[in-house]
This record gives structure tokens, sequence and C-alpha cells, in this order.
């Protein structure tokens, strides 16, 4: 089945705009994703009709807001194939999910001389988190080896991964090189030495069906606003198992089962890690949103996805002068490049002006962007709403930055 990506960017309002005179063309959702306007509708239809606190009033607006709050969870424990519903946290996102795990579990379960494992071409949100973590509990931060591509190996996770290690935390799919790390084989090893497995799946929701039983990770985290959702809403996967070892580390209303003067107990899961009031537009918003990629089907958005970012690829090799990183094969949705002595920022302020959004920075990858020798990078990502248009329209923008700076040279 090929997608209809006519029709569905009529459902994106914010596409029919132009920018500096030129229709915009939006390649850079894998920092955020624009919005359907069903998930606009959806968010509209609770403030208008629906809002309240939930799980407290038993008038109708908060027994409608918890229904559709508590129903919004149900919808991503079968969407990423959770076993049980209560082992969803909704949190603010991807970075907030990693941080609980890494404050609450790691601190709680590493001792000195103990390991965590990760590898240099992770987001910061899945670095320095690990990183306070090693340094509260005297655990030693170990790096999987990258290649000259950027990847690693399965061979090389081996040799990382011993009985020392405690925790191991990598991308499933990574936001500067576009390419799916081998997370089921590296929770097969992490396993095999008594290590628990995290899986930043920031990049990977979005794009690819998940499942975590199937994956056999312990922990699963993504954000809402890179799939369609609103923002400020994330998700905490974990197995019931460990999420029942973990204690809170934010207090105070709604999560607690009982108080007194001196000492409290906590909810049971999920609630106890859901301390004031949730993000409950958010994730009624998030809900929508699932709704909306599963009526389209993500193996339909997968195959949408490939091709356009290969013939990405293919067109940007034509471009003389243009270095693109990481492997040219198994992308998923970004092209990672630059142009030949052109500052990525200053590239990316020459294509705004033909209306082409495009990303340009670090990524929040600074040991990535060392290991190929570069301060910083441009980025194009594609999403459902992207055609072949949409690249021959970067396309004709990076020719123009060359000549725009030769013209000032």
């Amino acid at each position: 089945m090929v997608l209809d990506t006519f029709n569905i960017r009529k459902l994106f309002p914010i596409l029919g705009q132009k920018i500096n005179g030129h229709p915009l063309v939006y390649l850079d959702s894998a920092a955020s994703a624009q919005k359907p306007i069903q998930v606009i509708e959806t968010l509209k239809h609770f403030y208008e009709r629906d809002n309240a606190n939930v799980h407290r009033g038993v008038h109708t607006l908060g027994s409608r807001a918890t229904e559709a709050y508590e129903g919004a969870r149900a919808k991503v424990a079968r969407f990423i194939h959770a076993e049980r519903v209560e082992e969803i946290i909704f949190t603010r996102g991807t970075t907030s999910s990693i941080n609980l795990v890494a404050s609450s579990y790691a601190r709680a379960i590493c001792k000195e001389g103990d390991e965590i494992v990760v590898s240099a071409m992770e987001h910061h949100s899945n670095l320095l988190p690990w990183q306070q973590a090693a340094k509260a509990t005297g655990a030693v931060l170990k790096y999987i080896p990258l290649q000259a591509d950027g990847t690693f190996s399965i061979e090389e996770a081996g040799k990382t991964i011993t009985d020392r290690t405690k925790i191991v935390s990598v991308s499933h799919i990574s936001n500067v090189l576009g390419v799916a790390n081998p997370v089921k084989q590296i929770a097969a090893i992490a396993h095999k030495h008594g290590a628990v497995v995290m899986v930043d799946g920031a990049q990977s929701t979005p794009h690819i069906k998940v499942d975590v039983q199937e994956l056999d990770c312990d922990f699963y985290a993504f954000s809402g606003h890179k799939m369609c959702g609103p923002t400020g809403i994330g998700v905490l996967y974990g197995k019931k198992a460990y999420l029942e070892q973990m204690e809170p580390i934010e207090f105070g209303g709604e999560m607690i089962a009982g108080v007194g003067l001196y000492d409290a107990t906590w909810k049971e899961l999920p609630w106890k890690f859901e301390g004031g009031t949730p993000i409950i537009a958010g994730a009624v918003g998030l809900g929508s949103a699932i709704d909306f990629l599963e009526q389209i089907g993500l193996d339909v958005i997968e195959a949408h996805d490939k091709l356009l970012t290969s013939y990405a690829v293919e067109r940007m090799k034509q471009i003389e002068h243009l270095t693109m990183y990481g492997p040219e094969e198994g992308r998923f949705g970004l092209v990672t490049f630059n142009l030949g002595t052109i500052h990525p920022h200053d590239l990316a302020t020459v294509l705004d002006s033909y209306g082409v959004a495009i990303r340009a920075g670090h990524h929040c990858c600074q040991p990535l962007m060392r290991h190929f020798g570069a301060s910083a990078t441009a980025r194009a990502s594609f999403y459902l709403y992207n055609t072949e248009e949409d690249v021959e329209q970067l396309l004709f923008a990076l020719n123009k930055t060359k000549e725009y700076f030769r013209e000032v040279e």
C-alpha cells in the first residue's frame, strides 16, 4: 500500500502556509512532528467539554477526564504491545522517562565498580542521566566503540557488556544517523549478564511498529510530539517487576496511598510515578495521535519514510561538496550532512529564505559530532506528510545556497 501524501498533507493545517514567499517545506520532523487536524480537534474538544482534574472528583467532568486519560494509557499499552496497562507511565517526554530510570532504578542498584553501558551516538538525553547516575554511585560509564560511519556492531556491544554491567541504554534509531540499532540482540546479551536494558525510542516510535515484548527490553521511552501528538507528553514503559522495585522521584498529591506526619505510602502502579496534576490533555492528544497513525498504518509509514529517505540520499549524492554522515543504507527518515565549508547555521538560514525548514547544530549529540570531526551538521528529516517534491525543493535551495556563498566570497 502506498501512502496517499496528497490527501494526508491536507490534514496538517500548518503545511498550507508560505514562508518568505515560498510554500513551507517542513524537514524537521525528527525534532518535532506537525499535528494533524484530528489531534488539534481532540485537544479543543477536551478543553471545551471535558476539562477537569482526574482521579479526584466524582462529578461528570471529572469522570469524563479520567476516562479519557486512562483510555489514552490503554491505547499506548496496545500501541507498543505492553503486557499490562500499569506498565505505562506518563511523563513529560523521553528525557523525563530516561531520567526517571536513571535517578530511581540506577541509583538504587548500582554501586562502585558496577558498569553502565551506552554508546557515543546517543542523544544527550540518553547520556547525561547516566553520567550523573555513575557519578552518584561510583559506577563506571562504558561506551560501545563506534565504527567509522558512527554505528556500532553487535560484536563490539557483546565485548563491552560484562558480568559487572547493570544497565545498558541505547537508542532504537539514531537521531543523527537515522539507522536502527540491534536492540533485541543487545537485550539478549545484557540479560545473559544479568543487566537490564533501556531503549530510547524517540526516533523509532513515530516510524516503525514497536513491540516491547518482542524486543524484550526492560524500559522503553518515547515522546508524543515526535509522533504527531502534543508537546509535553511522553511515556515510560517498564516491566512491572522493575517498576515495582523503583521509588518515585517526585512527591506530592495524586501519587500517595496514605500520608502521616512523618511518613507516607505510595499508590500502586502506574500512579505512584505521576505525582501532582498529570498531563491530562497531552495524554488525550497522544491517544488521538495513536489513532491517527494506526489508521494510516505503521507499516505504510515505515515504507514511505524509507523510500523517501533513499530518494533523498541518491539525489543529494549528486551535489558537489556535500558530505553525508552515517551509512547510506537502512536509514529511517533523515539525512545528516554538511555542504562544503558553509556553516550549518548559515546553510539553514539561507534554506529558510526558500521556505525549507531543516535542523542545524550538534543535534544534542556532541560526542558523535566529535567522532566525525565536526562541530555541527545540517539535518533534513522526513515524515508521512513529506514528498519527493519536498526533496527536490531542498536540492533547489541547496544549490541556491552554493551560488549565494560563491557570490559573497
